[in-house]
């Protein structure tokens, strides 16, 4: 019997989805351009820049076919400069997020982009915002290409800061659920989504849970009060009655 499988993406499903994001490789040798399933990759001549995904990236790089450029918002001054924004801001919305491309660079012929594959992890990206999938690419990166990242150590653990900033936000977060209210998530990455479900759906059903027991005691509590209005109006009948 097959085992219930968990609502939304899990962690490594979203670290799969990440390997699709493009990243920027300097090529050490010439290859012909691939013809792969979301499409044809660029030819690789040395030493002009390419965009490759980042699982074909990882590949060329454990074979020593290229190196690859680490991202902008992965240089430890980027990372620097979001973590005082997020610590500045502690009780507000996360930093922002890359923003979406112009809709003239989108024909009707292409798919639409959409934040989880926008070209955000490119030599060309924003340095001041962290992309969708940040927490995973930072840590693919780190481990295959660790010597393509200037001060690996402390962009290690810039990033480990950074997620525990956001997710002590996210935790944060949960406690206007209580209110009837709603987590803002405007800004938040796919690994964080796919960590935080687990303890925020737990809260949503405690939640619920309690709300149930509260509604339960409400209806006892108003059908013993309905019961002893009754019982007060059948002995004033008796009383009546006696006169």
């Amino acid at each position: 019997m097959a085992l219930p499988l968990p609502p939304g993406l899990t962690p490594p499903e979203v670290a799969f989805l990440c390997e699709m994001e493009l990243v920027t490789v300097i090529p050490r040798q010439r290859l012909d351009g691939l013809e792969l399933l979301g499409g044809p990759t660029p030819p690789l001549t040395p030493p002009l820049r390419a965009n490759l995904p980042l699982w074909l990236a990882l590949l060329l790089k454990r074979q020593r076919r290229c190196n690859i450029l680490a991202p902008p918002w992965l240089h430890p001054a980027s990372l620097t400069s979001i973590l005082e924004t997020e610590t500045e801001h502690s009780k507000a919305a996360f930093s922002p997020a890359p923003k979406l491309p112009p809709k003239s660079l989108s024909s009707s012929s292409q798919l639409t982009l959409s934040p989880p594959f926008l070209p955000s992890s490119t030599a060309d990206s924003r340095a001041d915002a962290l992309p969708f999938h940040w927490m995973e690419m930072g840590e693919l990166l780190l481990s295959g290409a660790a010597d393509d990242i200037a001060d690996a150590d402390l962009v290690r653990r810039l990033l480990r800061d950074l997620r525990e900033v956001r997710m002590a936000k996210v935790r944060a977060g949960v406690e206007v659920l209580d209110a009837g209210g709603g987590v803002q998530m405007n800004g938040v990455g796919g690994m964080e989504v796919a960590e935080g479900r687990a303890f925020i759906g737990g809260v949503v059903d405690g939640l619920r849970r309690i709300g149930a027991s509260r509604e339960q005691v409400k209806r006892e509590r108003e059908a013993e009060e309905r019961e002893r209005g009754l019982a007060n109006t059948a002995d004033d009948d008796y009383d009546a009655m006696d006169l």
